[in-house]
């Protein structure tokens, strides 16, 4: 009697285990900087406030497939170590990983233009940057040794969306318009994976 009870304890959790939704795959959204940390900074304006809106953006845009789960390393203004934002990825063995920056030169303001995107040596690093690179618009990739990219275990690019001291990119990158538009073009690119 206790057999036969076992086996229909078993057949009703295998039937109830198959019938589960399969679990979401995770992209990973980091938001550079953070808290006292502003990053590159022209006039008031901190990368560290534009990253963060536009990967709360991407976030919400995402979600609208439910094919992935969208996380953020920070959803608001606080600061968290490389090591921990690093540490929190792996933990989660997302897809992938895609940080967002924004670019500076040394001079007061500058022409230089345009977003560059900084790859892990690894082919699936290299693939999801050249296909990023298709839907942002064409740009440099380049291998870097950064911490976030040397240390993520997932594939991950770092993406520097534009430069701070280029007047026409900073107030772009700052309205909610340029944001959002950022923000659509990721989206895209999550939703088509």
């Amino acid at each position: 009697m206790k057999a036969l009870k076992l086996l229909v304890v078993s057949f009703a959790s295998a039937a109830l285990l198959s019938f589960s939704t399969e679990t979401k795959k995770i992209i990973v959204i980091d938001a550079g900087h953070g808290g006292n940390d502003f990053g590159a900074n022209v006039n008031g304006i901190s990368e560290k406030d534009m990253v963060l809106n536009i990967a709360q953006q991407i976030k919400k845009a995402s979600d609208k497939d439910g094919k992935y789960e969208v996380v953020l390393t920070r959803s608001d203004d606080t600061y968290a170590t490389l090591t921990e934002r690093t540490e929190q990825i792996n933990k989660l063995n997302p897809e992938m990983v895609i940080s967002l920056h924004i670019n500076r030169t040394p001079e007061a303001n500058t022409n230089k233009s345009g977003h560059e995107i900084f790859i892990q040596k690894t082919s699936e690093s290299k693939s999801l940057a050249q296909k990023l690179s298709k839907k942002l618009g064409e740009c440099s990739i380049k291998e870097e040794n950064l911490h976030i990219l040397r240390n993520s275990k997932s594939p991950a690019v770092l993406v520097e969306l534009g430069y701070i001291n280029n007047t026409k990119e900073r107030e772009y990158m700052n309205s909610s318009d340029g944001q959002r538009e950022i923000a659509q073009k990721f989206a895209d690119f999550i939703n088509e994976q």
